[in-house]
């Protein structure tokens, strides 16, 4: 089993009656609830975060993007890894991932990633996501167009990365007459680039298509939706004749871990039900806008996120479903040792802050997941495991 550490990055000062006026933390919530010596403050705590779970040991450490939110503060993720790629000393850095269709500019991106490439010499991981629905009404763009801008704008940087420059590049919504991008990656042909996901049927067909063979990181799931995606995406791949490695597949999981399971339970509950009932929620129409997925996608999301747009839920809601994982360190062991021989997959990103977990409860959470949870699992795969075939 592989361990990440992943940050949101959430303005935890929020304060959270915001809802008795305010429907969502998302996109309408005014920036006059950010006080900015408080979020410097807590821009330079989480980014000691980061950097102490690459002390801890963990393979990567992971940032991701997200627009007008107190959510997570992270507009632009390729700053913070870059803020990170000099002090980061052993882990990978995951950009997880940068939402390709909202983006004016793909070829920027492609310079960018191949500079922290450069920089870290190959320990960047790129992602490459749609994005949610809130982001297509942060940044104006139309919902219908997601999928053929996040196709072209992919094909415009792998093209980048590995073809020899300059050419031109012509395509709907993007034009280059010079595509000749300096520096070119460290890694070759190009960094490895995951697909999070919600889970919709398009993403993982690509993300599973024989020519890619990305990660596909199933996000904020619960543990039945998550098997399913886990298998669609095998099903996929045998589809396209070839049998996908459990290093293929990951989860995105709320995870905290304490002494006893009594204690984990008593410190998380305020913070993670901050999480889900404050800082996630938001209406149907925000997280999946007319145009955004194909109706069997839509209505798979749904599903697997209906609580995301419905009433309160209790730390033994999400226990029961199988969206946070929290107790003692046999609990969380446990727990992982289930999820994996369910679901077959190999990469866990841990998220071990969340909503407004305090900063010694966080370090305490990392300290205990470090030391008593991924050295008893860091050698279990799941049955039939096999390595990324080369081709």
């Amino acid at each position: 089993m592989r361990f990440f550490f992943f940050h949101l990055m959430p303005y935890a000062p929020l304060d959270l009656d915001y809802d008795k006026t305010h429907k969502s933390a998302w996109v309408t919530l005014p920036n006059s609830y950010y006080d900015a010596k408080l979020g410097a403050d807590l821009y330079n705590r989480y980014l000691d975060e980061l950097e102490y779970a690459d002390e801890l040991g963990f393979e990567g450490i992971s940032v991701n993007e997200h627009h007008q939110t107190a959510y997570g503060l992270m507009p632009a993720p390729n700053v913070f890894a870059g803020m990170l790629a000099r002090r980061v000393k052993q882990a990978k850095i995951c950009i997880l991932g940068r939402a390709l269709p909202v983006l004016s500019n793909p070829l920027s991106i492609a310079e960018e990633f191949a500079v922290l490439d450069n920089v870290t010499k190959g320990r960047i991981i790129t992602g490459f996501v749609r994005g949610i629905g809130a982001e297509y009404h942060s940044m104006a763009v139309n919902p219908a167009e997601s999928h053929a801008r996040f196709h072209e704008a992919h094909d415009l940087i792998v093209q980048a990365w590995t073809r020899p420059g300059p050419f031109a590049y012509e395509g709907k919504y993007y034009h280059f007459p010079y595509v000749n991008i300096w520096p070119r990656p460290y890694q070759t042909p190009h960094p490895p680039i995951w697909v999070p996901s919600q889970g919709s049927r398009e993403t993982i067909q690509f993300a599973a298509a024989r020519e890619h063979k990305y990660v596909y990181l199933q996000t904020a799931t619960p543990a039945e939706m998550l098997f399913k995606y886990m298998r669609a995406y095998r099903e996929e791949a045998l589809r396209q004749n070839y049998e996908a490695s459990a290093d293929q597949l990951g989860w995105s999981v709320k995870i905290y871990v304490a002494e006893t399971d009594e204690i984990a339970k008593r410190e998380a509950k305020p913070h993670i039900e901050a999480f889900v009932n404050k800082f996630l929620r938001m209406p149907v129409e925000m997280l999946l806008p007319p145009g955004y997925s194909s109706i069997e996608s839509m209505k798979g999301v749904m599903a697997a996120k209906k609580t995301i747009t419905g009433g309160a839920r209790t730390i033994d809601q999400l226990l029961e479903q199988g969206t946070f994982i929290c107790g003692s360190p046999a609990t969380v062991r446990a727990k992982l040792e289930e999820y994996q021989h369910k679901g077959g997959f190999n990469i866990v990103m841990a998220g071990l802050h969340f909503g407004t977990l305090p900063a010694e409860l966080t370090r305490k959470n990392m300290e205990i997941f470090a030391r008593e949870v991924m050295p008893h699992l860091k050698d279990r795969v799941p049955e039939g495991y096999r390595p990324i075939a080369a081709e």
